[in-house]
């Protein structure tokens, strides 16, 4: 599933090609995807400006002159194409209709934006906009990783006398929003925390270490246009190169990278997921 750093890769490419447009039509091609689609969903989409685009965890929220937010969630392998652009010198035609094209909606400037979801976990959902943040898709989300109210002082509150394991408790989206699978493993690695051990049993000192790893591995992710590992996609097509750096997940017997280390990669499960970690410098 699209982590944080996927899917603000996916707004940013979503942003010139529909904020401040107009969507002049919206073709919904069936009746739901992970759950039905809102009461006439065409026609509260077809007309509406698309004042800004956002993002909340692992939500992108087009907000619309109606006063109305699509939320839009991409699933395990949802993707968001855009067509017709002109670009400089170079204008990228409307491919045919394919399968999966479950959601197309043209832009006033020529833009196409096509929701494809092969497997059809994804979601799409209305709300109003003034009081989107008690919708019950977002309103038990905690704060944004990237954002000041994720700080030391807040997640070491939030830790305290927990039982749970650190990456367990880290993957909670009631305590940090948009961490998934891929990032938490690297980030307990450049931590030197064990994915294993007890979130109420670490210093208040190696807590506050995790706080400024977590932003500088989402931010290089979300420079390296996220990690492409079976269907995310940018906008423009193109896969991301996160994937390329990993130092921990998905490689299962590769020496350690940390400098000085001798130990190997190994990979448990935790609550059914994959962790995968240093057991000679996670401690």
């Amino acid at each position: 599933m699209p982590e944080l750093p996927e899917v603000e890769t996916v707004r940013r490419g979503l942003q010139p090609a529909m904020e401040g447009h107009v969507i002049v039509s919206a073709d919904i091609r069936r009746p739901d995807l992970r759950w039905p689609f809102p009461e006439n969903m065409a026609g509260r989409l077809s007309g509406k400006t698309v004042d800004r685009l956002r993002r909340r965890s692992k939500y992108i929220l087009v907000d619309l002159s109606s006063g109305e937010t699509l939320i839009i969630h991409l699933g395990m392998s949802g993707r968001i194409q855009i067509s017709g652009e002109t670009i400089g010198e170079f204008h990228h035609e409307h491919p045919a209709p394919e399968k999966h094209d479950h959601v197309v909606l043209d832009m006033s400037n020529g833009a196409r934006v096509t929701f494809n979801d092969a497997r059809r976990f994804g979601a799409m959902d209305l709300a109003q906009t003034e009081t989107l943040e008690s919708h019950w898709l977002i309103a038990k989300i905690g704060p944004e990783p990237l954002g000041n109210e994720f700080n030391e002082s807040y997640l070491s509150e939030r830790l305290r006398n927990r039982n749970t394991p650190i990456k367990t408790a880290l993957l909670d989206q009631r305590i940090v929003a948009g961490l998934g699978n891929i990032y938490v493993c690297e980030v307990l690695h450049r931590a030197g925390i064990s994915p294993t051990t007890k979130a109420g049993k670490l210093s208040k000192q190696r807590i506050s270490s995790i706080v400024p790893l977590v932003r500088q591995v989402l931010n290089e992710a979300i420079e390296a246009g996220g990690s492409s590992l079976r269907d995310h996609r940018q906008t423009n097509g193109e896969l991301g190169y996160f994937q390329h750096t990993f130092r921990v997940y998905d490689q299962e017997g590769n020496p350690c990278v940390t400098q000085g280390c001798d130990g190997t990669i190994t990979r448990i499960v935790q609550s059914g997921r994959s962790s995968f970690y240093c057991p000679k410098c996670q401690r």
